[in-house]
């Protein structure tokens, strides 16, 4: 009985060890057939890539896979910012291409953009100014523009009745001329002198991208050559205001020419900061578009040369007091003088 018990014992070890032999047989015909099928898809594969390529390189290598991921990615970096630009372009933080006044667009940035201030009844001083330096007519502005990276603007307000016969008389004339910048939302009066210069700065700042900016009276001569040579010296200073500096005395008379009527704001010593004096100055173009970005905000005092001092006091500005700028001190080598 011992022995019959034993034998079963090895007949159903044998089994097993037989099941076992066949299923790691089997395992292994499916590993290799399995090996076998994904070469030959690799081989044919390959063979495919050479026939659309038409060459001998089986494979691209991980240094060209990674040049072909880098420039993927600078692509979309690329777009995204000209979207950027895009949109920045059009809130006003990007500036516009300058143009000529037939719509094309110069290709050399302008050295500096003058905007002669001008009253409604001050056609006279306007066409001496134009006989002086000036000229007359579109082709004279683009040879000025041209030969001499300047470009030169009359800015006038409007008339408290608005459309009266004086805003015509000035669109008339500009229509002859050409060489007007109307702001239409600025009453030609005194007491709007101050945000009639900050309104022209921010202006000129968001249509043309020139070097520096000046403001100028419509009863002065300007030498072109004098300034032009002048600004050069200064092109490497980002945040220049260059002018005739003055501090003169505050006057709280309200009979007075020059009375200030907040000239309780300057202190016991009534005295006004360093500012340039208002016949002509000149601001880069960063100065320029701080003031047209916070135009809504810069306060204005009665006098337009002291209102643009007051914008720069708190900032890191380099003032430059230059007098070829102090047009009563006529000169061979002055900028300005009267006409």
């Amino acid at each position: 009985m011992a022995r019959k018990g034993s034998s079963i014992r090895l007949s159903s070890s044998r089994i097993s060890s037989l099941l076992l032999s066949m299923f790691a047989t089997f395992a292994s015909f499916y590993v290799a057939g399995r090996l076998w099928q994904e070469s030959q898809t690799r081989v044919h594969l390959i063979k495919e890539l050479d026939r659309v390529t038409g060459q001998g390189k089986s494979a691209i290598s991980v240094d060209d896979t990674l040049k072909i991921i880098a420039c993927r990615e600078q692509k979309k970096t690329l777009s995204a910012l000209e979207m950027e630009l895009s949109v920045a372009r059009q809130e006003g933080f990007v500036p516009k291409i300058p143009k000529h006044t037939d719509g094309t667009e110069t290709k050399k940035r302008p050295l500096v953009v003058i905007g002669i201030m001008t009253t409604l009844g001050n056609k006279k001083k306007r066409d001496a100014v134009r006989q002086a330096w000036l000229g007359t007519g579109a082709a004279s502005l683009r040879k000025l523009e041209t030969e001499k990276g300047v470009i030169a603007r009359f800015v006038i307000g409007r008339s408290a009745n608005k459309g009266d016969s004086m805003d015509k008389s000035i669109d008339a004339e500009n229509s002859q001329t050409d060489d007007f910048i109307i702001l239409d939302n600025v009453v030609e009066a005194p007491e709007e002198a101050s945000k009639k210069v900050k309104l022209f700065f921010a202006y000129a700042a968001d249509r043309w991208d020139a070097q520096f900016y000046a403001k100028a009276n419509d009863n002065i001569y300007v030498n072109i050559d004098a300034l032009g040579s002048t600004l050069a010296a200064h092109l490497e200073n980002p945040r220049a205001y260059i002018g005739c500096m003055k501090s003169g005395e505050v006057f709280s008379e309200p009979n007075h020419k020059w009375y200030e009527p907040e000239w309780w704001k300057f202190g016991d010593k009534k005295a006004y900061f360093r500012h340039a004096y208002g016949e002509m100055y000149v601001i880069t173009h960063a100065l320029a578009r701080f003031v047209s970005i916070n135009r809504d905000i810069l306060h204005g005092y009665a006098h337009d040369d002291v209102s643009t001092g007051s914008w720069f006091v708190g900032l890191d500005v380099k003032h430059v007091d230059e007098g070829k700028f102090c047009c009563s001190a006529w000169s061979s080598e002055a900028i300005c003088a009267g006409v």
